[in-house]
């Protein structure tokens, strides 16, 4: 008796997942109009150049905040060629050095495939153009360097960039995962 529990048990569970794949267009979340999904997330690309403290504002306007890079795979999925330069998330404008994530955070240095730095980032550049007398306490998302996604450039934090906005996929059901 226990066992056929069990087995019942496991097999709504393995269908419930085979049903969200298969139906994945009905039962998960959708992005609104102009947002790109990927999984449970939508994400925005702007055209529009703003401060980051502005980026972040029109995210939040939009119920999301500026995008939070989680691993490898999601830096690739956002790389735009060419004009890949927008705001991020992070910043170390609360204390130098100490960066975190807009939903507070801290970026994980011990694993390094959690930091895609550029090399020689980030340097608080203080120098004259385009940086403040405060240096760089913004992260901008650059280009990729070939084959290599070290592609993060502190920046400060009043160069007006593009940015990418993110939030989850909004639905009356549970997102699939």
């Amino acid at each position: 008796e226990r066992v056929a529990v069990v087995v019942l048990l496991a097999a709504a569970v393995i269908a419930f997942y085979l049903c969200c794949d298969l139906f994945k267009a009905d039962t998960c979340g959708k992005c609104q109009e102009g947002w790109e999904q990927n999984g449970p997330q939508c994400y925005y690309f702007s055209t529009d150049k703003l401060t980051w403290e502005q980026a972040r504002d029109e995210c939040r306007r939009d119920g999301a905040d500026l995008v939070k890079i989680e691993s490898e795979d999601e830096l690739r999925d956002k790389m735009v060629e060419g004009e890949g330069k927008f705001w991020i998330g992070l910043t170390d404008s609360v204390t130098e050095d100490t960066w975190l994530w807009t939903d507070g955070t801290p970026l994980n240095k011990r694993f390094d495939l959690l930091t895609f730095w550029s090399k020689g980032e980030p340097d608080d550049w203080k120098g004259v153009n385009n940086a403040s007398v405060n240096g760089e306490d913004c992260v901008r998302m650059g280009e990729k360097y070939g084959s290599h996604l070290k592609c993060w450039f502190d920046k400060s934090c009043m160069a007006p960039q593009k940015r990418i906005c993110e939030k989850s996929a909004e639905t009356g059901r549970p997102t699939c995962i």
